[in-house]
């Protein structure tokens, strides 16, 4: 392959200095304990009352009535510009300095998704993320919708959370087209946007396309291309690439990421290879810890993938404590989300094993990731003020 870049900003070696960006959320100081006990409820009964009721239709679903209705303590909080948040408790058993994401399928029309977004900064999460798929493989015959449209609703009615894609992968984007939705996203944003990328598999996203099943060495091989024409394009004035999976031609990038050089890539690696490439072009590590239904062997290849990545960016020449470790707790065979008891245990043993980040999914009515919204209220009252 050979490529050719005009730069004029520092190369992928050279991002350490990628900043978390965002405006200052509106203070809740002054609105009475009860006022915010009685808001809190109201969302929790909201969020219930979606999770029981089937998708409505289109015309249902775009009534302005329904966004701004007086019921809904989001659109109230966005006309009165007070921020509701959950009654904050401490606890000396939770782990300090373990930042906490949550991820919300793109699976609501907006007027339903768009309170989860909202609450999510409300509640406190450090992050929230989204899938990116064609379609999703449990349930193909139910709502599904583009990540990088949600993300763009998402960060327009939020204003400090870091959002992100769980994760893209070359198996139905290229990079050179990717790289524009990005640039728009992070502008749109404010610099909040931190890209997860992934190999890609052999599901859905894989065939919709028509393409052809790749083995699993061919792809790693596909998103080193991918991964290395996404990073050019975001940092070079210029870029010609010519690769066996992908081609750009005088690629431009003009305006530039809000994020000097670029947005920060998270890369999902349990592998050695996909490590080698996070150490060179991540800013965040993606820990999933492999399939298994006992969860003592899946805390145990935890522990085993984060040695091993130390001892790779180590290798590569890189410092590991520069790269920040998000642990994909909902890997696991238990729901991390199950109870409050059970989300501290996991943040803590997360903790131990030098996870900088762990990112849950947002409860939903049936699996996967069943699990009652009641419970994201109390870890944002009695966990996350903690950390």
């Amino acid at each position: 392959m050979a490529h050719t870049a005009t730069p004029d900003t520092p190369s992928p070696a050279t991002t350490d200095g990628i900043q978390r960006g965002g405006l200052p959320v509106t203070s809740t100081k002054g609105t009475s304990s009860a006022t915010t006990r009685r808001t809190v409820a109201a969302v929790r009964e909201l969020t219930r009352s979606i999770e029981s009721s089937s998708v409505p239709s289109t015309s249902e679903a775009t009534r302005p009535g329904l966004r701004t209705a007086p019921s809904c303590p989001v659109a109230a909080a966005r006309r009165t510009g007070v921020r509701p948040r959950p009654r904050r408790s401490r606890s000396p058993d939770t782990v300090r300095g373990v930042r906490v994401g949550i991820v919300i399928l793109p699976e609501h029309r907006w007027w339903a998704a768009e309170p989860l977004w909202r609450m999510a900064e409300e509640y406190g999460f450090a992050h929230a993320w989204t899938y990116d798929h064609i379609g999703w493989r449990p349930g193909l015959e139910r709502p599904w919708f583009d990540a990088v449209t949600t993300l763009t609703a998402a960060a327009t009615v939020t204003s400090t959370l870091r959002i992100g894609t769980f994760g893209s992968s070359p198996d139905f984007r290229h990079p050179v087209h990717y790289a524009r939705q990005l640039t728009a996203l992070d502008d749109i944003s404010d610099g909040r946007l931190t890209l997860g990328l992934a190999a890609g598999g052999v599901d859905f996203d894989a065939h919709v396309l028509g393409g052809s099943e790749l083995p699993a060495s061919a792809r790693v091989d596909r998103f080193a291309e991918f991964v290395e024409v996404l990073d050019q394009v975001l940092v070079h004035d210029s870029t010609t690439y010519r690769g066996e999976y992908f081609t750009a031609v005088d690629a431009r990038r003009a305006p530039g990421c809000v994020q000097p050089p670029r947005m920060p890539f998270a890369i999902a690696a349990n592998g050695t290879r996909m490590m080698r490439l996070t150490a060179r072009y991540g800013r965040g590590w993606i820990a999933a810890g492999g399939y298994t239904d006992d969860l003592n062997t899946w805390w145990r290849a935890v522990a085993d993938l984060s040695m091993r990545f130390t001892d790779v960016v180590a290798e590569e020449g890189g410092d590991p404590a520069r790269i920040d470790r998000y642990l994909s707790l909902d890997a696991a065979p238990v729901y991390s989300l199950s109870s409050v008891e059970y989300f501290r245990e996991v943040v803590g043993r997360a903790h131990e094993l030098g996870f900088t980040d762990v990112i849950s999914h947002w409860p939903r009515p049936e699996e996967p990731y069943a699990g009652k919204e009641s419970t994201v209220e109390e870890i944002a009252s009695e966990v996350l003020p903690e950390l």
